[in-house]
């Protein structure tokens, strides 16, 4: 169970570097049928397409606040899992 949560807690950490990467490339405006690009947009898109209606970018002058929604949001999950396996460790332990 352990090693689960731990790989989950590695791919959402993985998965927030995705999403800070796409962040940043589109400041820089990649080249529109760059494969790395495409690659970002399809891995991160599910993710994000959802925060984006619930908060456009029209709202807040044009700025989209998505990425860093999905970012808060991954680290409350990635704080819960990780607060689960502490209580498992303790729970498994003999009382002294």
């Amino acid at each position: 169970m352990m090693t689960l949560i731990y790989m989950l807690v590695v791919l959402l950490n993985i998965y927030t570097w995705v999403i800070i990467i796409r962040a940043v490339m589109s400041w820089v405006a990649p080249v529109p049928g760059n494969p790395l690009a495409q690659m970002l947009v399809n891995i991160t898109e599910p993710v994000l397409k959802p925060l984006r209606r619930l908060i456009p970018p029209s709202a807040l002058g044009g700025i989209d606040v998505s990425p860093i929604l999905a970012i808060v949001a991954i680290q409350i999950i990635r704080y819960g899992l990780l607060s689960f396996a502490y209580s498992l460790i303790g729970a498994g332990s003999t009382p002294l």
